[in-house]
């Protein structure tokens, strides 16, 4: 079976966002990106900030809500309808529930031809691309660094410590095609 999916799961600043601008450069057909920023930039603001939504506490902590949980899973069923309809997908993800994060997208991917790609990057270094970017709350990349990965199962990992984005875009295109 042909890809149709690209799971790209890590922790906050471990490269998942340029690894998908870079997917698209290199895979032959066109791929459209969706991440987990896009979601939560298209909440509420209301939303944001309240124990229903999404929190972000001082020591880059994020917890979720009820509610959030309801609009997330009307997200990741757009996504897979998008996917239904014909569109092939890089989903920028961070799985903060691990295992129980990748299961609800597994229920809602079903048999489609799916990637999962394990973004790690060492957690000293994610904390100073964090700190370079300036529009996340200090400490979310190390709380994330390992953390999103437990219990998560991948068919491909790349670790961005020391690896620019194209060549980690590349290696996993290469696992991109047929598939069974």
């Amino acid at each position: 079976m042909t890809t149709q999916v690209i799971v790209l799961n890590g922790g906050s600043s471990a490269g998942k966002s340029r690894i998908a601008r870079c997917l698209q450069d290199v895979l032959p057909q066109p791929w459209l990106t969706f991440g987990t920023d896009d979601f939560v930039e298209a909440l509420p603001p209301a939303m944001q900030g309240s124990d229903a939504g999404i929190e972000f506490a001082p020591d880059g902590g994020v917890r979720v809500g009820a509610e959030f949980r309801a609009i997330e899973a009307a997200w990741i069923a757009g996504i897979v309808a998008m996917v239904g309809a014909g569109a092939r997908v890089v989903v920028d993800e961070v799985f903060l529930g691990g295992a129980e994060s990748q299961g609800r997208w597994r229920s809602a991917l079903g048999d489609l031809p799916t990637l999962w790609v394990g973004v790690r990057c060492d957690a000293a270094v994610a904390a100073a691309r964090e700190a370079a970017r300036g529009d996340r709350v200090a400490g979310m990349a190390a709380s994330q660094a390992e953390l999103v990965h437990r219990g998560v199962t991948y068919d491909i990992e790349v670790d961005t410590t020391h690896t620019e984005a194209m060549t980690c875009a590349k290696t996993i295109a290469g696992y991109v095609g047929n598939r069974t």
